[in-house]
């Protein structure tokens, strides 16, 4: 065979996989002729790989992996290494969520002589985007007025979102400014900045200016809504987008799985039931859909999970027709909030079992999450054992954290010191922080003021571990102890995270936090707290009052004053007082949902088991962990959490 021939084959061979590179042919008809090539000593010739391998590298930068496209490079001759070639490989590792190793090769192209163009800034701006890396974005945006190269709209936009996505939106809206006529781009750019740094008034001013809007600026500000506790204002917009008073429009299954994981994440049943009834709606009538069922399908079942409806989630996810690993863990995730760590065991089983998708990094989360979560802590030891063995799974710190919780919940401290001192990585504030939750649990004091000082210089502006010790010093009656580490707290002008809750009544949601008094139903809600107290009094409540804080400050020594004064700041935490107007608001039997943004303390915990006894009410409280679903005197969680 001679050159002609080699040189006939080239040129049929790079049209194809410029074809699959742009999405005009299948992949595997590319990936086929690759592994022809190879399968019969062609493409080792240098005739050959010298004229389709910039042709094969475009085509595996186009439809990753990005190790594929590496590879492919790589076999590109060094001094046949343009600007396009470099532009992909930093594109596709960007594509896949590579952004660092995008900025390396930036560096690599920069050092091999390659000068960068637009399309590269463009792509560097928005690997410095994905990472929040002022340096990296602000040094691309110098190159082009360095390199000369035209700052367009679209390189405007890409340096927009870099400053936007790093908390500088002084450089952010300078540019806007600077723009002649910003396009909807632009404009959805400035609003989710403006939404994110600036709050929700600043981004509804943005929104109201907008000449026109496109999906996803309509969905990020429905999101901002949903995520501020305005259900009635994110239905408003909702039906603003919907319905313009001669069409009716569907929702796409990006804006629709983009609203739901807002209503997850603010644990808004309101508008995610809405979202629901919109969904069914659209399958019957509309396309948008039809290829899209197991997105949706599966947002719907993380959004009832973490809206506390396990049971509608379940209904969902066996009527699913077909599933993915992201489906199973979506499940998995809401069962193990509720506690349910046998039912998780029991999915989990399935899952292997009906051999549809093997589980993977996130799936043992859930699982390991749930056993710790339940006690199951042999059940837990076993699948912690097996993820190497078994589903060759390597342990990752989010493996190792969830063992910690739950040896240390299980009163192993000791096992679990031992696990976190053999990890092969270095132990970080979960990990660490959920042994010292342990030590506060089991009395494990210098073990806890060992690990308090670990703490402390990794993360020294997190002040809960010096409130966790400070209540561990004071509940063994060494409040000298305890106020010291209040008093660095206090000196150091750190402010603990304060307790908020808030409940949905009528599509209003209602904020408080602990002694709060601007509601406008103040004198209402503490008469009702009251009647509470009075009620859980003769069921035989007492205040836990050794579950606050010492508050003594001389003599260390507690008089009938100080503890009284405990005793009422228990009484007015903020999930009492959204209790409180939720039986005063709703009528006999309804299911009080309450959402805290921290742990719910034990006291809290005991009154609400009694409470829902009482009033004959089923109360459902989402704290910092899970769920806990109060009923009949008993809670989901069996007091283990």
């Amino acid at each position: 065979m001679g050159d002609a021939f080699f040189d006939s084959l080239a040129r049929c061979c790079r049209p194809l996989l410029r074809s699959c590179s742009l999405g005009d042919t299948p992949p595997p008809h590319g990936y086929q002729l690759h592994a022809a090539l190879v399968k019969n000593g062609l493409f080792f010739l240098s005739s050959i790989s010298s004229n389709i391998s910039s042709a094969l590298f475009h085509m595996y930068a186009a439809l990753g992996p990005p190790a594929s496209a590496l590879r492919a490079f790589e076999e590109i001759p060094v001094v046949a290494r343009f600007t396009p070639d470099w532009t992909a490989l930093i594109s596709c590792h960007i594509r896949h969520a590579l952004p660092s190793r995008a900025i390396l090769f930036f560096r690599s192209m920069l050092r091999a002589g390659a000068s960068p163009d637009e399309v590269t800034l463009i792509a560097l701006l928005s690997a410095s985007a994905r990472l929040s890396d002022n340096f990296s974005g602000y040094a691309a945006h110098l190159l082009f007025f360095k390199l000369g190269l035209p700052f367009t709209a679209a390189s405007c936009n890409a340096a927009m979102d870099m400053y936007a996505k790093s908390s500088r939106m002084d450089e952010a809206w300078k540019l806007f400014k600077e723009m002649k006529e910003p396009t909807i781009v632009s404009w959805t750019i400035i609003l989710t900045g403006a939404l994110r740094w600036e709050g929700l008034r600043s981004g509804q001013e943005v929104f109201d200016r907008m000449p026109q809007r496109n999906d996803v600026a309509w969905t990020v500000m429905i999101s901002a809504c949903i995520e501020a506790g305005r259900p009635r204002d994110a239905l408003s917009l909702l039906g603003e987008l919907l319905f313009d008073g001669v069409h009716l429009r569907w929702l796409n299954h990006v804006s629709m799985c983009s609203l739901l994981s807002a209503c997850s994440q603010a644990g808004d049943l309101t508008v995610g039931r809405w979202l629901h009834t919109h969904f069914i709606k659209a399958t019957s009538f509309a396309d948008n859909y039809k290829d899209h069922l197991l997105k949706v399908n599966t947002a719907l079942i993380d959004m009832y999970g973490k809206c506390g409806r396990v049971d509608n989630a379940l209904t969902l996810f066996e009527r699913m027709a077909e599933r993915n690993v992201v489906s199973w863990n979506a499940m998995l995730s809401g069962l193990s909030m509720q506690g349910m760590g046998l039912r998780v065991l029991h999915l989990f089983t399935r899952m292997v079992t009906e051999g549809e998708e093997q589980p993977d990094d996130i799936t043992m989360v859930s699982v390991l999450s749930a056993c710790s979560r339940s006690g199951l802590v042999e059940e837990g030891r076993n699948m912690f054992q097996e993820l190497g063995s078994i589903y060759k799974i390597t342990p990752k710190i989010e493996h190792f954290a969830c063992m910690v919780d739950l040896l240390g919940r299980a009163g192993c401290v000791d096992e679990a010191e031992s696990l976190v001192r053999a990890m092969p990585m270095q132990p970080n504030e979960v990990v660490l922080g959920s042994l010292l939750a342990s030590c506060a649990l089991h009395g494990k004091l210098e073990l806890g003021r060992k690990l308090m000082q670990e703490l402390v210089q990794l993360y020294p502006d997190n002040t809960e571990y010096h409130v966790l010790l400070s209540n561990m010093f004071a509940a063994s009656q060494r409040h000298t102890e305890a106020d010291d580490l209040r008093m660095v707290v206090k000196n150091r002008g750190i402010q603990k995270t304060p307790g908020m809750s808030f409940i949905e009544i009528n599509g209003i949601v209602h904020w408080f936090t602990a002694g709060d008094k601007t509601h406008p139903q103040t004198t209402e809600i503490y008469t009702m707290l009251v009647e509470i107290v009075r009620r859980l009094k003769l069921a035989g409540y007492t205040i836990d009052a050794a579950s606050q804080n010492s508050r003594v400050a001389d003599n260390y020594m507690e008089n009938g004053d100080e503890r009284e004064e405990r005793e009422q700041a228990l009484l007015v935490h903020s999930e009492r007082l959204a209790l409180a107007l939720g039986l005063m608001s709703t009528k006999p039997g309804v299911t009080l949902r309450i959402v805290k943004n921290i742990r719910i303390c034990s006291d809290c915990h005991s009154a609400m088991k009694l409470c829902a006894s009482i009033f004959e009410r089923e109360i459902i409280i989402r704290d910092r962990n899970r769920f806990h679903c109060f009923k009949a005197g008993l809670c989901s969680c069996s007091d283990f959490w």
